[in-house]
């Protein structure tokens, strides 16, 4: 069976919606230029490129007409390159990463970019929300805002609000320490003079988030500070077949040697990395002990605090810089930034095994498991 290889990563700065710096940067430009980025240091004859698989999770207004074959042209790509957009949500560009992989094990193609973007300063909640009218009158619950769902979730494990502050906190100080130390300078791509994520905010204590209003329940425990921002950015990560990334002298990051998806309560939506992990590890052979680098989208403080609990995570190897609660988390491009930052950290901290998972909205996550082959 051949085996994929993650080749290459790129993102741009993530800023916050409606006031960073990206706010009046079209998503299908953002998407090109972290392309082309990738393309060019990753060193990869373009004309091989298979396809363009993008995740999107409003695949609506700018973002659109198809934004994964739109980008093909905007990026310089031969003809013969083609290009799709899916939606699994927040999960969408690492269901990118997984049809790739799918598609090289049947050799069904040797090299593919796999990605996402989201534009949240354009497109906010959707656009135009139609909801199926006897679904919603049914299971009302599936139409929930993702903050009641992050609520249910810290009642459900006893999360009180300082647990969830000090996480927020160690997610801002981790950004900053990778960003101070320029950790992030090679995986992200200039925009328009923009370089740095727009959300990191190295001050924050317990006092100043004691200071913020709940948003969700007023008698809950979830605020602003708990939840990752509405956010703008790209990600992106070349995804090829092992024998031909080593035949093109390609800097290989990772192998993946497990995915998985898995249904879970939409009231607690949060929770669905502990079933994709669980599954993905079991079809690797591991346990979570031999996992040495966890990169979980923090949708919430108090969802990822029951994940790493249930999964029985330790706690210095998850977001080694930072994660979505200080960096943003533009809903489509969050599984490309994970599981290419999962594969960057293996090489810079010398380790074998890294797990990158998140959870996704109506009830599910998604998992995905690398090795290192150095």
């Amino acid at each position: 069976m051949f085996k994929a290889v993650i080749a290459g990563y790129s993102r741009s700065p993530f800023t916050i919606a409606k006031k960073g710096d990206l706010i009046d940067v079209k998503p299908d430009e953002l998407l090109s230029e972290v392309i082309k980025n990738l393309i060019l240091k990753s060193k990869i004859n373009k004309n091989d490129i298979e396809d363009v698989i993008i995740g999107c999770a409003f695949p609506e207004g700018e973002q659109g007409f198809n934004i994964g074959k739109i980008v093909t042209f905007l990026s310089n790509m031969n003809i013969k390159t083609a290009g799709t957009t899916i939606n699994r949500w927040c999960g969408s560009s690492m269901e990118a990463i997984h049809i790739a992989a799918g598609k090289i094990s049947m050799g069904a193609g040797k090299a593919f970019i796999c990605g996402g973007v989201e534009s949240m300063s354009r497109i906010t909640a959707g656009f135009n929300p139609l909801p199926y009218p006897k679904l919603k009158d049914e299971n009302h619950h599936l139409y929930f805002t993702m903050g009641i769902t992050a609520e249910n979730v810290a009642k459900k494990y006893k999360i009180e609000r300082h647990a969830q502050q000090e996480f927020a906190i160690a997610s801002h100080q981790k950004a900053y320490a990778a960003q101070s130390k320029g950790y992030f300078d090679n995986e992200i791509t200039i925009i328009n003079n923009c370089s740095k994520d727009g959300g990191i905010r190295p001050n924050s204590s317990q006092e100043t988030l004691d200071a913020l209003k709940l948003i969700f329940d007023k008698n809950g425990t979830v605020t602003a500070a708990t939840s990752s921002p509405l956010t703008d950015g790209a990600a992106t990560t070349l995804i090829c077949e092992e024998q031909y990334a080593k035949d093109n002298n390609l800097d290989i990051l990772g192998r993946i040697i497990s995915t998985a998806v898995e249904g879970c309560d939409p009231d607690l939506m949060g929770l669905g990395p502990i079933g994709a992990s669980r599954k993905a590890l079991s079809r690797a052979n591991l346990s979570i002990k031999d996992i040495d680098i966890v990169e979980i989208n923090e949708a919430f403080a108090s969802q990822s605090l029951a994940c790493i609990k249930d999964l029985g995570i330790e706690d210095k190897k998850i977001n080694l810089d930072g994660g979505a609660i200080a960096l943003g988390h533009p809903l489509g491009a969050t599984g490309a930034r994970i599981t290419g930052k999962a594969a960057e950290l293996l090489r810079r901290e010398n380790k074998k095994y890294a797990l990158s998972t998140q959870c996704i909205g109506y009830g599910m996550g998604i998992a995905t498991i690398i090795e290192s082959i150095n």
